[in-house]
């Protein structure tokens, strides 16, 4: 039987709301794989102020950020200015951080948590996701009212909101799939603006 991975976006909860909602799918470990774990709009879910919160009700907490954010510190991760999720997946940081999920799942039942509500706006759902179901883990994403989405229908909802069409008599369900996750990558992507000033300047000059 496949091992389940959670997701769930901490959006605008309170600690309690959030706690609530890991509670209610028995989750007993949080695995933070925000970038910049901290929010000027939801000072309620900063590292350490979440991390007391979890972990003195019971949950535990460990900032992956680092291994598996969004937000590379590689430049070779870039391309004019836009982190490539492929690359990005192909780092030792980000392989060394599904190690420990990896590691973590065989202890506890792991809830992933980012910031967006919208699971498909997520570099959790894109990347992260993507990924553990090639090491053949099940992933189910938390909403916001609690309901749980499988990651396949989830894929499901992506192919209709791109427009992209569910069957192809030419293309397989994978190759609708893999341009789902190129389109909304493009989409959802970090760009560093310094880069993207950067590029723009150069193409000035040469201009």
């Amino acid at each position: 039987m496949r091992q389940t991975i959670f997701t769930i976006g901490h959006s605008t909860h309170s600690q309690a709301r959030l706690r609530a909602l890991l509670q209610l799918h028995d989750i007993t470990a949080v695995c933070d794989v925000r970038s910049r774990p901290y929010s000027r709009r939801n000072p309620q879910c900063n590292r350490e102020d979440l991390k007391k919160a979890l972990v003195d009700n019971g949950i535990a907490y460990v900032f992956l950020g680092k291994e598996l954010g969004a937000r590379s510190e590689d430049a070779a991760c870039y391309d004019g200015g836009k982190v490539q999720y492929e690359r990005l997946a192909q780092t030792d940081l980000f392989r060394a951080g599904l190690d420990r999920v990896c590691e973590g799942i065989q202890r506890y039942r792991v809830a992933l948590m980012c910031a967006e509500k919208e699971p498909l706006d997520c570099h959790r759902t894109i990347l992260i996701a993507r990924h553990l179901q090639d090491l053949d883990f099940a992933v189910q994403h938390i909403h916001a009212d609690g309901a749980l989405e499988r990651h396949e229908a989830a894929l499901t909802r992506l192919i209709k909101d791109l427009q992209l069409p569910d069957h192809d008599m030419f293309r397989s369900r994978a190759d609708i799939v893999m341009d789902a996750y190129r389109l909304q990558e493009k989409r959802i992507a970090y760009g560093r603006s310094d880069v993207l000033h950067e590029s723009a300047a150069m193409k000035r000059f040469a201009g």
